[in-house]
């Protein structure tokens, strides 16, 4: 599955402990992850990631354009509900797709850790119908 990780700045301490913790099952995936991002969590985990933009810079519509071509699988996305971010709308338009396309978003920890282990669970297999997989899985 094809996973983005997304972190704003206050947010980016957590998204390395939440990869940290959970760089085994992350390993198993193709992961995307905005900017400074992406940096920081291979920096911290030696993860393979393929880095965007920053999410300023237009990282967060580099994964809403996959969202929207059905290429994205699972997003974690931590968001710092209490700044003020210049790149809202871009915020706004990835949550609102992933909502159109049905893919799982994480804006919290919590949230974040019930999808990872949900991921290792198989809970979310029903993406590989999206990609045309369900034969594969009968």
């Amino acid at each position: 599955m094809k996973i983005a990780l997304i972190a704003h700045d206050a947010k980016k301490p957590e998204i390395v402990r939440i990869a940290t913790a959970y760089q085994e099952i992350l390993r198993q995936h193709e992961l995307y992850a905005t900017g400074h991002t992406g940096q920081v969590i291979s920096d911290a985990t030696g993860l393979k990631i393929h880095r965007f933009n920053s999410g300023p810079l237009g990282g967060d519509q580099q994964v809403g354009a996959l969202i929207s071509e059905n290429q994205m699988d699972l997003i974690i996305f931590l968001r710092d509900p209490l700044t003020a971010q210049p790149h809202e709308p871009d915020v706004n338009a990835l949550l609102r797709l992933s909502d159109v396309y049905d893919v799982p978003i994480a804006t919290n920890a919590g949230t974040a850790e019930v999808l990872l282990r949900g991921l290792a669970a198989g809970f979310l297999d029903f993406r590989t119908i999206v990609h045309g997989d369900e034969e594969k899985h009968e």
